[in-house]
């Protein structure tokens, strides 16, 4: 299994101009959230009364996936995605209008924001080349977060070495083009 360091950092190579990181903040957390509120249906209740949801099945999943690259990282990604179960469960039980519009109007401007981003960027999304980009996305948001939080500087220092610098500002431009 690739390292949290690999994962990271091949996905940070697409990600290196400042303007697409700040889109990606915005759009992932976007989709994450339309994408578990579209899994929020159906429900099945266990003996015990909890709602059982392929929402749920899938945050669990990730939830693992997570904690096996990085326990304290994996944590705080899975009491996000049991924060956004909480969310889509409470908007799933409204009606299918509400549901279905919620979920899918933050799932296009959520890639709205991406394709923004990826315009700064001038390359194509991560998931283009490897379909790991989809999971990766979310913990690349929580990294980054961390990043300007002043957290986790050794790890920002390894994706920074393996993905090169983000690119603060653009490249200037050649007065001959």
């Amino acid at each position: 299994m690739k390292t949290i360091e690999t994962h990271l950092s091949q996905y940070a190579a697409y990600h290196r101009d400042w303007r697409n990181i700040q889109t990606h903040l915005v759009g992932i957390p976007m989709i994450v959230l339309a994408v578990t509120i579209l899994l929020s249906r159906p429900v099945f209740t266990i003996l015990s009364g909890w709602p059982i949801t392929p929402a749920l099945w899938v945050a669990s999943a990730l939830s693992l996936f997570y904690l096996r690259l990085d326990r304290r990282l994996g944590v705080l990604m899975a009491a996000y995605l049991g924060l956004n179960l909480l969310i889509s469960h409470w908007i799933a039980q409204g009606s299918t209008t509400i549901w279905l519009s919620s979920g899918l109007s933050l799932f296009v401007v959520g890639w709205i924001f991406q394709l923004i981003g990826h315009y700064y960027e001038g390359r194509k999304p991560a998931f283009v080349d490897d379909v790991i980009g989809l999971i990766i996305g979310p913990l690349f948001v929580a990294a980054e977060l961390l990043f300007l939080w002043g957290a986790y500087s050794q790890l920002e220092a390894s994706i920074t070495a393996l993905a090169g610098p983000v690119r603060r500002r653009p490249p200037a431009r050649s007065m001959d083009s």
